[in-house]
C-alpha cells in the first residue's frame, strides 16, 4: 500500500506502507543507529517523535520482547529506507512490519532516509504526517497542525500512576517458555545492598536493570512526586529518568528536585539532566535537529576521554546559563554543547545521553560506578 511522509514546509517523499495503517504526526528526526531499533521505539523518551532510520536496512534480526524499553512503542511512527523481508536471531518472536501492524503503529519504507536527514539537518527539525489515507495536501496541513515539541508536556503522558518497587523482568516482561528467574539471570540482577527512589520521566527498562546490577532497589515514582514523599521513603539517593517533550515546561519537578538536591545524592540522564539544570536556575534550549543515534562522540574535559555514546534529544541545556557551582564535564563534540554536569560541592552527577541503552555502548558503564562512589562518600 503507498503511504507518504509529509513535512510542514510542503515536502513530500512517497514510499510504501509498512506496519499498520493510517495517519500519524510528530516531530521527524533522524537517528544514525545502526542496530537498536526495537530499544530505540520502545523508549518512552521517543513520545511525539518520528524517527528515521538512515542504517538502510532495519529490521533484519526481527523482534525479541525481552528487548523492549517499555511495554509497546512509544515513537509515534517510524520511517525506514527498506524492512527487511526476512530476520535471523535466535531470541526473534516475531517480524518487525508484524510487531507494528500488532500495535497499531504507522510506518513508511521505500524512501531516500539519507535525503529526508539531509532535508532536517539543513532546514531544522520540523513536524511530518506519514499517512497511507491522506492526500500529499491533507498530509501537509496535518504535519503543520501537530503540536510541536517545544512547550509540550509530554512526560505526564508516560509517568506511572503510582508509586512500585521495581522487581525484575517478571514484574513486566514475561515471556512465553521463560521463567521469572530466567529473566532475573538475563540481567544479572544481585540481591540489593542500597535503596534508589527514581523519578518516572519515561524511564526505561535498561535504566531500572543497570541500576539493579550495581546494586539498587528501585522504587519507581511518578513525575509530580513532592520532595517530602521522597525523602519519607528515606533513600540512599535519587535517580532522574530521561524521558520525552520539554523540560522548560516542568518547573514545578525543578523545585522539588532543588529541595532534594540538598539532601541526597541526585543522579539522572536526559530529562532528569535537564531538570537539574533548571532546578540551579540554567536554561533549556531546543536543539537545531537533536541528538539522535548510537554513535555519538562525547568528550569527558576532565580526563581527556572520548565515549561514544547513545543519544535520542531534541533539547539541550544552555551552558551560559549555568551557575558557578554546576561545572561542565563532558561536552558533546559534534557541537560542543553540554554532555554532563557535576556539582562542585553536592554528590550530584547527570549526564544527557543515555547511559545504560541495552543496544548501544557499554564503555560509560562507569557512570554508575561513580554514582555508587558518589553514594558512599555522601554515606561516610
Amino acid at each position: 500500500m503507498k503511504a507518504i511522509l509529509a513535512l510542514e514546509d510542503g515536502t513530500i517523499f512517497e514510499g510504501s506502507s509498512i506496519g499498520a495503517t493510517g495517519t500519524a504526526t510528530g516531530e521527524v528526526c533522524f537517528n544514525t543507529a545502526v542496530a537498536g531499533y526495537q530499544e530505540l521505539i520502545t523508549d518512552p523518551a521517543c513520545r511525539g517523535l518520528i524517527p528515521v532510520m538512515t542504517y538502510p536496512l532495519i529490521g533484519n534480526y526481527g523482534v525479541c520482547e525481552m528487548d523492549n524499553e517499555s511495554a509497546r512503542p512509544q515513537a509515534n511512527a517510524l520511517i525506514v529506507a527498506e524492512l527487511a523481508r526476512l530476520h535471523s536471531n535466535w531470541n526473534s518472536q516475531e517480524d518487525m512490519g508484524s510487531w507494528m501492524a500488532r500495535h497499531g503503529m504507522v510506518g513508511l519504507a521505500g524512501v531516500d532516509c539519507r535525503a529526508i536527514a539531509t532535508h532536517i539537518r539543513d532546514n531544522g527539525s520540523m513536524r511530518g504526517c506519514v499517512t497511507t489515507e491522506l492526500s500529499a495536501e491533507e498530509a501537509v496541513a496535518a504535519a503543520k497542525a501537530a503540536p510541536a515539541l517545544e512547550g509540550a508536556d509530554l512526560v505526564s503522558t508516560v509517568t506511572t500512576a503510582a508509586p512500585y518497587l521495581w522487581e525484575g523482568e517478571s514484574r513486566a516482561w514475561k515471556l512465553p517458555n521463560k521463567t521469572a528467574g530466567d529473566m532475573t539471570n538475563y540481567c544479572e540482577l544481585p540481591a540489593a545492598t542500597g535503596k534508589m527512589v527514581v523519578y518516572d520521566f519515561g524511564v526505561t527498562r535498561s535504566v531500572l536493570a543497570t541500576l539493579r546490577r550495581h546494586g539498587f532497589e528501585c522504587t519507581v515514582v511518578p513525575a509530580g512526586t513532592k520532595a517530602a514523599e521522597v525523602l519519607a521513603m528515606q533513600p540512599d539517593a535519587v535517580y532522574l529518568s530521561g524521558g520525552p517533550g520539554d523540560a522548560s515546561v516542568l518547573s514545578a519537578v525543578s523545585t522539588e528536585i532543588a529541595e532534594l538536591a540538598t539532601k541526597l545524592p541526585v543522579f539522572g540522564h536526559g530529562m532528569g539532566h535537564m531538570l537539574v539544570a533548571q532546578a540551579f536556575g540554567g536554561k533549556i534550549t531546543k536543539l537545531p535537529f537533536g541528538h539522535h543515534g548510537a554513535n555519538q562522540p562525547v568528550k569527558d574535559e576532565r580526563i581527556g576521554h572520548v565515549l561514544i555514546t547513545t543519544q535520542n534529544e531534541s533539547f539541550t541545556v544552555v551552558a551560559d546559563s549555568l551557575p558557578a557551582e554546576l561545572e561542565v564535564v563532558q561536552t558533546n563534540m559534534n557541537d560542543n554543547t553540554v554532555a554532563a554536569l557535576k556539582h562542585k560541592s553536592l554528590p550530584i552527577f547527570t549526564v544527557q545521553y543515555q547511559p545504560a541503552d541495552i543496544a548501544g555502548p557499554k564503555e560509560y558503564d562507569s557512570y554508575f560506578t561513580e554514582i555508587t562512589k558518589m553514594i558512599q562518600a555522601a554515606k561516610a
